[in-house]
């Protein structure tokens, strides 16, 4: 598994990526409102343009995705598809963004559904779980 930055030509496919976890895991949970919040962010170009992303590569094929922003400070995406699960990769992604981040404490709003992967990761609830624009979320840090 290779884990490198992904330039811009990249990021569609990631996206598709991001779309294609999300429905399958988080969008279950969701209201309609937080479906379409979800997918008004990943199709804002702007927004997306604002990430630095990481892509998880094996036999070419992309298999998971995290994007920090904020000179790395905050994840706003995280996702890994479900055929790669339990087999490192998003470790390896949480991994690289540790390396590229500035910054000595690096927070999330944790989806329900990612709650415990984050907790294994290091991470540890700031507040109670929230929901703003029917996205709901975990707020979490991670200090280094």
């Amino acid at each position: 598994m290779e884990i490198k930055k992904l330039i811009q030509a990249e990021k569609a496919d990631a996206m598709r990526l991001v779309w294609d976890v999300f429905l399958e895991f988080e969008a279950p949970e969701y209201l309609e409102e937080g479906i379409n919040t979800f997918r008004d962010f990943i199709n804002d170009e702007n927004q997306i343009n604002n990430l630095e992303m990481y892509g998880a590569y094996e036999n070419g094929n992309l298999g998971g995705v995290i994007a920090i922003i904020n000179e790395g400070s905050h994840i706003a995406l995280f996702f890994v598809d479900k055929r790669y699960h339990r087999q490192g990769i998003g470790r390896k992604l949480f991994a690289a963004a540790l390396r590229n981040s500035a910054s000595e404490m690096i927070t999330v709003h944790s989806s329900p559904y990612a709650r415990e992967i984050y907790h294994k990761l290091g991470f540890t609830d700031t507040d109670v779980e929230q929901t703003k624009d029917g996205i709901r979320y975990i707020p979490m840090k991670y200090q280094k």
